[in-house]
């Protein structure tokens, strides 16, 4: 599995192009906005889109979602449902954090625990992992040793859980149940700033550190 990072919006979001090296087909990983730039990311390498995957629906995570939708028809899958209202609310989440107007969207697949989704040829599993939002969801390549976390784990920080149906102690339950049992050695890509390894967090994040106990 191949990546690379786009930050896109005021927010510099990691928005993600995967993609699998065999086939050249890939999926954008929580395209916020700044589609432009997305689709000539996609040009510039010779990808095939394939299909849109969402954590949650924050506006600088979904915001550009329906747009990349218009311009290339292909599907989305995610996030969970318990995220619908998020969606539901794109308009509102624009006129408040002074993002361009968006459109909302209705997923083409709704991810759960459990799932699976293809990106060519390579396979990511499908972690429920609220918390941050009702429906997030984290993305994982057991081959590549890859997570893609959206806004649930930074280096050295945790996600926001000050936001409508936002959950402490379900987040730290979350990173601590489902992330962390991954493997130490699980590099992991976030919805904002670097990368880091689940490892690097259980020893170091004031958060959700062994030391908390």
């Amino acid at each position: 599995m191949k990546y690379s990072i786009i930050p896109v919006t005021p927010f510099q979001q990691n928005c993600t192009l995967l993609w699998c090296e065999e086939s050249k087909k890939a999926a954008v990983v929580d395209p916020g906005g700044d589609i432009a730039v997305v689709l000539a990311r996609i040009a510039e390498l010779g990808l095939e889109l394939e299909k849109i995957l969402l954590t949650h629906a924050h506006i600088d995570h979904a915001g550009g979602t329906a747009e990349l939708v218009k311009q290339t028809g292909v599907p989305i899958e995610g996030p969970h449902i318990g995220d619908q209202f998020w969606i539901d609310g794109l308009p509102q989440q624009s006129q408040m954090f002074g993002f361009p107007q968006v459109e909302i969207f209705t997923p083409d697949r709704w991810l759960e625990e459990g799932d699976r989704v293809t990106v060519g040829n390579e396979t990511l599993e499908v972690l429920h992992c609220p918390g941050h939002t009702p429906g997030h969801v984290v993305f994982y390549s057991p081959e590549s040793q890859l997570a893609q976390v959206g806004d649930v784990l930074f280096q050295g920080s945790i996600g926001r859980t000050d936001f409508p149906k936002g959950d402490h102690a379900t987040l730290i339950s979350s990173i601590r149940e489902k992330l962390f049992p991954l493997g130490d050695s699980v590099a992991f890509i976030p919805g904002h700033g670097p990368m880091s390894t689940f490892g690097h967090e259980r020893k170091t994040n004031p958060f959700v550190s062994d030391s908390r106990g």
